[in-house]
């Protein structure tokens, strides 16, 4: 890779990969160690991309196994609040009341929910990236869609 599609890369993609990372593991300075190596990762690989769709699959499954690498980790002490990372900017307060809501949810849930709804992956490109069947991925936001009404529902009583 040149170092100008290096940079591409980075520019283009590093917001996503940081916060695919900060969502799994919620905490700053995690997801920030896991950006950095996913670019590292990036910056040595030999081999060329068929597309940029591939490139950007590849970039969240790495991200996606340094975030778990890392959860695994034992020196993993802590996890910090979800509001460290700030909350992206919403047109209403009924979006951003439904994006803390979202970041309530179950990792797995969470994780497939923000993907699908707020970085517009499809669910295949979701499974490849959580190392899921796609039909696991469906069922996971099905329930997410189901815990959130849930939630909603309870919020309006």
């Amino acid at each position: 890779m040149t170092g100008e599609a290096f940079a591409q890369a980075v520019q283009t993609y590093g917001d996503t990969v940081y916060r695919v990372a900060f969502h799994a593991l919620n905490n700053r300075e995690d997801a920030e160690d896991v950006m950095q190596t996913v670019m590292l990762k990036l910056f040595e690989y030999d081999k060329e991309f068929e597309s940029e769709a591939h490139l950007k699959h590849w970039l969240l499954r790495v991200a996606v196994n340094e975030s778990k690498k890392l959860l695994r980790s034992p020196w993993r002490r802590r996890t910090g609040p979800l509001e460290e990372a700030g909350e992206p900017v919403f047109d209403t307060p009924q979006q951003s009341e439904l994006y803390q809501h979202v970041m309530g949810l179950p990792p797995k849930y969470r994780a497939a929910v923000y993907l699908y709804y707020y970085e517009d992956c499809s669910v295949q490109e979701i499974a490849a990236a959580m190392g899921a069947n796609p039909s696991t991925v469906q069922t996971w936001l099905m329930r997410a869609r189901g815990k959130l009404k849930l939630i909603l529902q309870e919020a309006e009583s």
